[in-house]
């Protein structure tokens, strides 16, 4: 992956969130995207388990989205842990996924 930046946000209960924002190349451009920490371990480890790169599940992703990107990796993101295709165990440490 390319370029990480990083901000941090509070959701207002005291609960900080780390907003890393990468650059990848999808379908032959770079494109910068900013996820909370969380859910950029949660697409590692569903990548992983798919055996998968994580800018080419990405791409994925994008061809079928109809929204922003960033919400959409979300929404994937959901419905993968919704529908167990990763345990909370390889969402929380994904180079330790199996």
């Amino acid at each position: 992956m390319g370029q990480t930046k990083t901000y941090a946000r509070t959701d207002g209960l005291k609960h900080m969130s780390l907003i890393l924002k990468r650059s990848l190349k999808i379908a032959g451009h770079l494109t910068s995207i900013s996820l909370e920490k969380e859910f950029w371990n949660a697409l590692k480890a569903i990548a992983k388990v798919r055996n998968r790169s994580v800018p080419d599940l990405v791409a994925e992703i994008d061809r079928t989205r109809s929204g922003g990107l960033s919400s959409a990796i979300r929404v994937y993101v959901l419905k993968a842990a919704q529908n167990g295709e990763s345990s909370m165990e390889n969402i929380r440490n994904p180079t330790e996924a199996s």
